[in-house]
């Protein structure tokens, strides 16, 4: 059996010794942003991403070792284990085999096969599986025993059929031929249930949904299950026809009887065997097996939904920050008005205000003297409107205030506000402004989400930014790690201001936890400003180890070292000193002199602890340290008059922000309250197997829409911008529509094809046989 390392390295495509070493350093306590970066030695230079795999398949597979050790030990203690059984639990490589295995000697409830094996008549269903020529009935009649409840040959019948039908269904080499040609040929089948048509409308492209399950795309699956969640859809796994035609035996019947070795040749007990057969199939076996693979569907759609958010957030936290400038952060509203707040270049709030300019009071002028006053006041540069509700209105205030105020040359951009109700009412705004109201925090919010969407958005939970699908449905506490993941490679890739950073911002810093980095700003709350990195170390139970992991991420400007500015390991120190030592310069005359950096050749400088990859890594952050992985700042401009879905029409081409990815294709605000989709098919001429490949999260892109469905408030866009919309009647949406048996999806073949269920594959020649098996 593979060792651990072996089998993970083999997955990677790396060496055993790479993947043994990182499982030492991560037990260790080490983490995955660190290794990354400053373990490059140890661990051949693998990435955040190989690394974060690594990481989840070792959890996978030491949990399925810890439950090998515990079925060994139940089998052992039956005194069930056999050579050949220990072989092959050894060798299971999934979880699911190894309960296979496991499944005839797991304890269970007393079943209805035990029952008729306690009345002895186990030797009945053994002799007649044994000889087919046999009479079932006459033999039956010498094992009724009315004292141990066997009234007659028929009960008697029925006893020894059950004891084949769970003997049969613990059959691990059956249960692995069913379930791949079920993974292979099955379908997915979905139908509205009686009555739900309208209450379930949102479902309505699964009504009559039927697509092989190897080929369902997560998003559909996600939906798939949601609208059977809600009592909406009916769904089943069907092979080959629900009822077979008369005389033949459905494919998986024929896969049992073909395993088990039962052939219909019209001897005397070959219709009774034949009957046990299918009621293995459809009693024992179908339910169980059908369970099992929608779960493996919704397990891989949940994984895949999972990706996707991570993918999406990892984009918008390392979007653009527009750094640090004055902003005005607006908080749209009607009735309870906007709110308004300033907050000053590091995202310290100086001012608030509640204006009236919408229905009901139609304040505008005096609106726009309120906060032409702020502006002026605090020399504001940045504006930052909340894009919810009324949102259009208040970017059109804001273009009336940078007209108002042309001498200050301010910008206005639109702020995606998700998340921004949850901090609101969070503990930590709470702690932040205990004495603001609710209202004004979330203004606060969208304010510094502009100046830095890392350092704010990591207040908020993840699944509250709103840059997935499906979040609620899918296994939280994957969903958590996993994102939480994808927070800390952002936060860690990007580095943190030591003498700036929130206790929020700072619990992302590798091997920080909450109680440490408020410490961090008690201390620096209590002593002021840290000088040095090594300063680190007075921080109450922040010790040596902590410090190791934490130290390169976390910046020091204008301290006493220059390097405690950059991304260099205060370990790495006296290796930078050598090389500054050896070319006759000092280390603040090496940092940023590109053209001589670019001269030093690495493998000079390698000893015992450095070898080249990281001392390739200090030579870089030494020609720009503290470098911000992030792109420039750039907004998108909304036109002006298309405020709302009535607005649009098609042809029209349109600036907008990109929102989300998913698999089916990218969605964008166009500022009309409600995002548009561009279909995979739509984002480029070229083939696309990724939207991912073309766009992500945050970019601005230029749109044409193609429909504007009001009713189910849809938006069809595409980016392809010579494309012309079609006339109505010939219009094909090509958004998320039921891929039927025998619909072809429209786009450029991204994987959603469909052919016809029973088209080849597994069941090819099974399907052909089983006309033959007939019923007696």
């Amino acid at each position: 059996m593979q060792s651990i390392a072996s089998r993970i390295a083999s997955e990677l495509a790396v060496r055993p010794e790479q993947v043994a070493a990182t499982v030492s350093l991560l037990d260790e306590g080490a983490s995955v942003p660190f290794i990354a970066r400053y373990r490059k030695e140890v661990t051949g230079s693998l990435d955040d991403t190989q690394l974060r795999y690594l990481e989840e398949r070792l959890r996978y597979l030491r949990e399925l070792e810890d439950r090998r050790a515990a079925v060994l030990s139940s089998i052992a203690e039956q005194g069930k284990l056999s050579p050949e059984l220990e072989r092959d639990i050894r060798e299971a490589d999934t979880k699911t085999r190894l309960e296979d295995l496991y499944l005839p000697y797991k304890p269970k409830r007393r079943t209805k096969g035990q029952i008729a094996i306690e009345a002895g008549l186990e030797p009945l269903a053994d002799a007649l599986f044994a000889d087919p020529t046999l009479d079932p009935e006459s033999t039956a009649a010498g094992y009724v025993d009315a004292d141990k409840g066997v009234a007659d040959a028929k009960a008697a019948l029925d006893g020894a059929k059950y004891i084949l039908m769970e003997r049969f269904a613990e059959n691990a080499s059956l249960l692995e031929r069913l379930r791949s040609a079920l993974r292979d040929d099955g379908r997915v089948v979905s139908r509205v249930v009686a009555g739900k048509e309208q209450e379930g409308a949102k479902f309505a492209d699964y009504f009559e949904y039927d697509e092989p399950l190897k080929k369902v795309p997560s998003h559909r699956a996600l939906a798939i299950l949601r609208g059977r969640n809600e009592g909406v859809l009916s769904i089943a796994l069907e092979l080959g026809d629900a009822e077979p035609a008369p005389g033949t035996m459905h494919p998986c019947e024929a896969l049992v009887a073909e395993t088990v070795g039962i052939v219909n040749q019209g001897r005397a007990a070959d219709r009774w065997l034949n009957e046990v057969v299918r009621w293995t199939w459809r009693v024992k076996l179908l339910g169980h097996l059908e369970t099992e693979l929608l779960g493996e569907l919704r397990e891989a759609a949940e994984d895949e939904a999972i990706r996707v958010f991570a993918s999406n957030l990892k984009d918008l936290l390392l979007s653009a920050p527009a750094g640090p400038r004055v902003t005005l952060g607006l908080d749209p509203g009607l009735r309870t008005g906007v709110k308004a707040v300033v907050v000053d270049a590091t995202g310290k709030l100086l001012d608030t205000a509640t204006i009236f300019p919408h229905a009901p009071r139609n304040d505008w002028d005096r609106s726009l003297a309120t906060l032409a006053a702020l502006c002026t006041k605090h020399q504001v540069d940045l504006i930052a409107v909340g894009n919810g509700t009324a949102s259009r209105e208040t970017d059109k205030l804001a273009a009336d205030l940078i007209k108002l105020c042309s001498g200050q040359k301010m910008q206005k951009v639109m702020v995606s506000e998700a998340g921004a109700s949850v901090y609101s009412a969070s503990e930590l705004a709470a702690r932040e402004f205990p004495d603001l109201d609710v209202t004004y925090r979330g203004a606060v919010s969208i304010a510094r989400r502009l100046q830095d969407p890392l350092a704010e958005l990591v207040k908020i939970e993840p699944k509250a930014i709103g840059v997935g699908q499906y979040q609620h449905d899918v296994s939280q506490v994957k969903l958590a790690r996993g994102l939480d993941a994808v927070v800390e490679d952002c936060v860690n890739a990007v580095g943190v201001d030591l003498n700036t950073a929130s206790a929020a911002l700072l619990t992302r810093v590798s091997g920080l936890n909450p109680s440490i980095a408020q410490n961090i700003v008690d201390y620096r709350d209590s002593h002021g400003a840290f000088r040095n990195r090594r300063e680190l170390l007075k921080v109450s139970r922040l010790g040596e180890k902590t410090f190791e992991q934490a130290a390169g991420f976390l910046r020091v400007m204008n301290g006493d070292n220059p390097l405690d500015a950059s991304a260099v390991h205060p370990e790495a120190y006296p290796l930078v000193e050598r090389i500054a030592e050896q070319t006759g310069r000092d280390v603040r005359g090496l940092i940023g002199d590109s053209a001589f950096l670019r001269k030093l050749e690495p493998a000079r400088y390698t000893d015992e602890h450095f070898g080249i990859p990281t001392i390739t890594d200090i030579l870089r952050e030494l020609d720009k340290p503290g470098r911000d992985p992030r792109p420039e700042f750039k907004a998108a401009e909304f036109q002006e008059g298309v405020e709302s879905l009535k607005d649009l029409k098609p042809g029209m081409t349109l600036e907008g922000a990109v929102t989300n990815v998913a698999n089916f294709g990218a969605f964008v605000d166009i500022g009309v309250h409600q995002d548009g989709l561009v279909h995979i098919s739509m984002l480029s001429h070229q083939f696309v197997k990724d939207p991912r490949d073309v766009v992500k999260a945050g970019d601005i892109v230029k749109v044409k829409v193609l429909e504007v469905d009001i009713p189910r408030q849809r938006i069809s866009l595409t980016m392809r911008l010579d494309d012309k919309p079609q006339p109505a009647g010939e219009r094909q949406q090509p958004g998320e529509r039921n891929r039927g048996r025998q619909s072809a999806p429209r786009g450029n073949g991204g994987g959603n094809n469909t052919r016809p269920a029973d088209a080849g594959g597994t069941f090819a020649n099974l399907f052909a046989n089983a006309k033959n098996l007939k019923k007696k």
